[in-house]
């Protein structure tokens, strides 16, 4: 079996800890240990805790707090995993087999997309329409669902536009699915970083055919602990587990121990408002750098996440601008081409203020240097 190249992630993975300026990421600037937990007497028992495997599913603790999140969910519906990464990876690998056709809603973080296709699926694309604030295109989306569709692959909140399903177009497409007994893939790990504070509705629970998973590396700014869940209905989980004891077999002991801090009630309501006063506060910095550019860049404002899918108007390839950025500025941003989509950028706009003024200064003069340059060649 051969993969197709995930080039977002080899792009991240080859530069995020070298580059003087991250964009790339969409999360907010992630927590310490010291900002999760304060309290001495935690860091005393962290300390002293054996690195023994850990109980391989999540510990008990973890998934029924996991469980809470989720209407009728119980410990026994919830499998905890090396980020949301590997909560795709167990669902599509314990689910979909060669042949199995696959509705993927995009754009979309590009790894449902990428393994689904090197694996032999028959997978099919359906757009999210920018003239509709990036909502779907549900009537394309009703004819690619068939009689062969075995799952729909949505990400609520987007990944990379921001943008929110309605509750009209969650049942619209929980409908369409329905309609010939589909499962729903839903990727809901932005839930709980939008800037206006009402937490995206979850699809978990609307119909007897979904499977979510989540994490805290987006919404709750702790990428590093590399902790993701999948819910389901218990048989389905009995069967994800057994699939995860051939990837990374459990979580890790610390990572599995903070989790149950982060996902306390206090802790989860500090985590998301930390993100979202952090959203709040950059955006505006963002949006006055955009519009200091004129027309060049179109945006449909982000709801959710610390991205914004920017289209900009310059006759300049995605990929060639961002390895300009990359080796001239030491900037890192996504390119629109890792969606399909060229001539737009994601920028992460998670980073501290003055940290994100001056990237954004940065590519402000590469942007500058390439007009003056083109304007030259058309003279």
């Amino acid at each position: 079996m051969r993969l197709d190249q995930f080039e977002m992630e080899r792009l991240q993975s080859t530069w995020e800890n070298r580059v003087k300026f991250n964009l790339s990421e969409s999360s907010v600037h992630p927590m310490s240990i010291r900002d999760l937990a304060s309290d001495p007497t935690f860091h005393n028992q962290l300390l002293s805790t054996p690195l023994h495997y850990n109980q391989s599913n999540g510990t008990d603790e973890l998934r029924d707090m996991i469980a809470s999140l989720y209407p009728g969910a119980t410990l026994d519906d919830v499998e905890v995993t090396n980020g949301g990464s590997e909560a795709n990876f167990v669902t599509v690998f314990s689910m979909l087999d060669p042949g199995d056709e696959v509705v993927v809603i995009l754009p979309n973080y590009g790894q449902i997309w990428g393994l689904t296709n090197s694996l032999g699926m028959t997978v099919k694309a359906v757009h999210l329409r920018e003239d509709l604030a990036w909502a779907p295109d549900l009537a394309a989306l009703d004819a690619a669902v068939t009689s062969r569709t075995k799952m729909v692959v949505v990400c609520n909140p987007n990944n990379p536009t921001g943008a929110v399903l309605s509750e009209a177009e969650m049942e619209a497409i929980i409908s369409i699915a329905s309609r010939v007994g589909a499962w729903i893939l839903a990727d809901e790990i932005y839930q709980g970083s939008e800037r206006d504070g009402h937490t995206t509705p979850t699809f978990y629970d609307r119909y007897d055919r979904v499977i979510v998973t989540n994490g805290l590396s987006k919404a709750y700014g702790l990428p590093g602990l590399r902790i993701g869940w999948i819910v389901a209905e218990k048989e389905l989980i009995v069967k994800m587990w057994s699939y995860h004891d051939y990837t990374t077999i459990a979580p890790g002991t610390l990572s599995d121990m903070l989790a149950r801090v982060a996902l306390s009630p206090a802790g989860r309501a500090r985590c998301l408002e930390r993100t979202r006063s952090i959203c709040r506060q950059n955006y505006p910095i963002l949006r006055r750098w955009m519009d200091g550019h004129g027309s060049m860049f179109r945006l449909v404002e982000p709801r959710a996440g610390a991205i914004a899918y920017v289209h900009y108007d310059l006759p300049v390839n995605s990929t060639s601008l961002i390895r300009k950025l990359l080796h001239e500025k030491s900037v890192l941003v996504v390119p629109g081409d890792h969606f399909g989509m060229d001539r737009y950028l994601r920028i992460g706009y998670g980073l501290p203020p003055e940290h994100l003024q001056q990237a954004l200064d940065h590519i402000h003069e590469t942007l500058e240097s390439l007009r003056s340059l083109l304007g030259a060649q058309t003279a």
